[in-house]
């Protein structure tokens, strides 16, 4: 098993696609519209769907806002420089909510930017993360063989 891709709906699915193409610096990977069903859905990601877990943003053609309510949390994306990788996202009109600094009781170096449609996104310094638990480690061990 794998993970295919996470969905979010937005919107504003150009104002969403400007985010995460132009701000994140993903691809949009293929986008379809569905007039039946009045909507379109976007793949955007850093690397084909074969290889990489990618986001689905659904545009429902007559809603333009969605309560986000309290179950949502984030997802994230590990970079290599999470102070430059601010510093772009601000150059560019991105939103920083948070700013780069190590997690609450941890060590992990953390920053949060808000998406146009109020999702939040997780930047993660990579090589700051802990190792996996032992139990973790294990099932990694043996879904790779």
């Amino acid at each position: 098993m794998r993970l295919l891709h996470t969905m979010l709906r937005v919107g504003n699915l150009e104002e969403s696609l400007k985010f995460y193409c132009d701000v994140l610096g993903m691809k949009l990977l293929r986008q379809k519209e569905y007039p039946g069903g009045k909507f379109t859905l976007a793949f955007v990601g850093y690397g084909e769907e074969s290889d990489h877990t990618v986001l689905e943003l659904t545009y429902n053609w007559d809603t333009d806002r969605y309560d986000l309510g309290d179950a949502y949390g984030h997802i994230a994306i590990g970079v290599d420089d999470i102070y430059a990788t601010c510093d772009h996202i601000k150059q560019l009109g991105g939103k920083v909510v948070r700013e780069p600094g190590p997690m609450k009781h941890g060590s992990t170096v953390i920053a949060f930017v808000e998406d146009p449609n109020g999702y939040k996104v997780e930047l993660i310094q990579l090589g700051t993360q802990g190792t996996p638990a032992p139990q973790q480690e294990s099932t990694l061990q043996v879904a790779s063989r």
